[in-house]
């Protein structure tokens, strides 16, 4: 098996939630090619599965060192970056990662940093704004629905919910939501 059989191997072992052979996998394409940033991004997405912020945060940053032009890399140091509480640098890495690629995850994750930091009055036009300019991502809609439903207006985020699996009927979110408002 060559480097890029392994490395998606490793990335199906770990959406299979195999996560201590995707860790293996990881660690021996590391060893292959020690300048593979895929390699350390594999193991940060490992790492952040079993909640090891530092060791993910290690990963990810040497997986940055590599290749810094790499928009999901800087959503997934924005992402350790919030579960270690380092707010201010999270919301720069997605800053960053928007810049790079108008990633639809890094404006999503941006628009929950608002909510975290109180600045839920921001997150709302945001929010609107993404979904506007991009009406097909389903994910936006369930963002708001929750929004909306936190807010104390089920009947409202209803409606959002419903819009979400006209896009996806397989989320299974969205139905979940939408059975437990019933």
């Amino acid at each position: 098996m060559n480097f890029e059989e392994k490395l998606n191997k490793g990335f199906e072992l770990l959406r299979e939630k195999e996560i201590d052979y995707a860790l293996d996998v990881a660690r021996e394409l590391q060893e292959e090619q020690p300048d593979s940033h895929e390699a350390f991004y594999l193991e940060a997405l490992v790492m952040q599965q079993l909640n090891q912020w530092d060791i993910s945060m290690k990963a990810i940053e040497k997986a940055l060192e590599l290749s810094d032009d790499n928009a999901p890399y800087y959503n997934l140091r924005g992402n350790v970056r919030m579960q270690l509480e380092k707010l201010k640098e999270a919301e720069e890495d997605f800053d960053k990662a928007i810049e790079i690629n108008d990633t639809s995850a890094a404006h999503r994750n941006k628009v929950m940093l608002m909510l975290m930091t109180d600045r839920g009055q921001e997150a709302i036009p945001y929010l609107i704004n993404r979904i506007k300019e991009d009406p097909k991502d389903a994910e936006n809609w369930i963002l708001m629905g929750d929004m909306i439903n936190k807010g104390g207006q089920p009947d409202k985020a209803r409606t959002y919910y419903e819009q979400a699996l006209k896009i996806d009927p397989d989320n299974e979110y969205a139905k979940r939501q939408l059975e437990t408002e019933e």
